[in-house]
């Protein structure tokens, strides 16, 4: 069984993607598990197979530890990988491709917390991989692009697993600004110069200087758009996923 962990900030599309790339999964003869990993989620985008609120529950943590719903989650966060090994357990029970796992919205009770690298270990660090999604409305210009792009590297610096990089509804975005995020994805000369031509924006020299140090770091290099709304790159998703894991093989339907 592969992991593919999908992580990005609260309001991404984490837990549609989720729900969207196991249907396509589906569709293509490929067998795989859904796993919720956020104990505050309300509603899910998909059955969960496997799901951290049979364990956890937010609301009993807020009336135990009399917390508000922010200390809640990070209680829960910790109380999360002291319960690691029930999920394992129940997840050791599949005989399954993938395991696709919807982490929690709060990108930092995730990627910032130490629980967080002991329930990628228990999983199996090895058999990993993240998705990562970025918000296209954060995304559309340059200052919240290269926000975005260290958010990305800082998850993949915590985590320490390969990536891919996913720019999230996709529908949401007219194909002149995608395509113009994605060309600053690829082409990193361009995102310079569109930081010139903000040279009204106080914040401009400092997001410069940011991405400087941003490409220094090899983090520029490829983007897929994506969106769960229209199906689109989820394919794009799963050839990631066999060249991280298989060296491109299609080895699940083969």
């Amino acid at each position: 069984m592969r992991n593919i962990f999908f992580v990005g900030t609260a309001g991404s599309g984490k837990s549609t993607m989720v729900g969207a790339f196991k249907q396509w999964l589906d569709d293509n003869g490929v067998d795989a598990v859904t796993v919720n990993l956020d104990p505050g989620a309300d509603r899910l985008a998909y059955r969960a197979d496997v799901d951290i609120r049979e364990w956890i529950s937010l609301g009993e943590v807020m009336d135990e530890y009399s917390l508000g719903p922010n200390g809640a989650q990070v209680v829960a966060a910790d109380l999360m990988a002291m319960n690691i090994h029930r999920l394992t357990s129940v997840l050791g029970g599949y005989r399954t491709n993938y395991a696709l796992i919807d982490t929690p919205g709060q990108l930092e009770l995730f990627a910032f917390r130490e629980s967080s690298g002991m329930i990628v270990d228990a999983l199996g660090k090895e058999r990993s991989m993240i998705a990562y999604l970025s918000d296209p409305m954060l995304c559309r210009r340059p200052n919240g692009f290269v926000s975005s792009m260290t958010l990305s590297a800082l998850v993949q610096f915590r985590l320490q697993l390969p990536m891919v990089n996913l720019l999230s509804k996709l529908d949401v975005l007219s194909e002149e600004d995608s395509e113009r995020v994605i060309d600053w994805f690829e082409n990193p000369d361009t995102l310079y110069g569109d930081f010139l031509d903000e040279d009204s924006d106080p914040q401009t020299v400092v997001g410069m200087e940011l991405f400087k140090a941003l490409e220094n770091t090899g983090v520029f290099g490829g983007i897929r758009g994506v969106s769960a709304e229209e199906g689109t790159g989820l394919d794009e998703i799963y050839a990631a996923a066999q060249l991280t894991f298989f060296g491109g093989e299609d080895a699940e339907r083969n």
